[in-house]
């Protein structure tokens, strides 16, 4: 009897002990779920730092690798472009900036020499002409041409550097701060004529 009342003890331990390990993981991943929808529903939240600088936020995707396989099949191949296997994949990020500039800058005046043939009988002979040209600058962007007739060949560089931060925001009842509510990432760019058009963070869950 004491036997049977032991195996009997010992068995409804494992299953209340089983049944508390699915709920707990049944929870997590209502609220992993309920997370991605949220994320999938917010979009990118654009602000200004405190140093002036352009920043993005938005809240990260927690896939799994199979999900991230279906639901992101092009970044998916890219990665395995790379030679990376997806299961050793931690997270994935991607963003997209757009540089727009509206500048005035003054023309001047550029001597090049031409050679121009005087008939076919004579020599060519070297004459100067005039190109119109224009450059303009700042620390991020470089922008340089000339007018040549009736075409204009310009020459644009543009330097960017994005910064990525990923944090976990806490839950938060009155002043007291815990757990985990959501993961997000923030953006900031350096060069102050780049808008951050949209980014994206996806966790990889194991």
């Amino acid at each position: 009897m004491n036997k049977i009342l032991i195996c009997y003890t010992v068995l409804l331990t494992a299953l209340l002990a089983w049944s508390f390990r699915a709920y707990r993981t049944t929870r997590r991943e209502n609220r992993r779920l309920e997370e991605n929808q949220q994320a999938l529903s917010l979009e990118t939240e654009h602000y200004r730092t405190r140093l002036g600088e352009e920043a993005a936020s938005v809240q990260a995707l927690r896939l799994r690798c199979a999900e991230f396989e279906t639901l992101r099949a092009a970044d998916a191949e890219r990665i395995r472009a790379l030679g990376i296997r997806l299961r050793r994949l931690e997270a994935a990020a991607k963003s997209t900036t757009k540089t727009e500039l509206v500048l005035r800058a003054p023309l001047h005046d550029t001597l090049v020499a031409a050679v121009v043939r005087k008939d076919d009988t004579t020599a060519c002979i070297p004459q100067r002409d005039t190109l119109r040209g224009f450059r303009w600058r700042d620390p991020w962007i470089t922008v340089e041409g000339r007018i040549d007739g009736d075409s204009v060949a310009c020459r644009v560089v543009s330097v960017d550097t994005l910064h990525q931060i990923v944090h976990r925001v806490p839950r938060r009842f009155l002043f007291i701060r815990w757990g985990t509510k959501a993961i997000r990432q923030e953006i900031v760019s350096s060069n102050p004529h780049t808008r951050i058009v949209h980014t994206e963070y996806i966790k990889l869950e194991r």
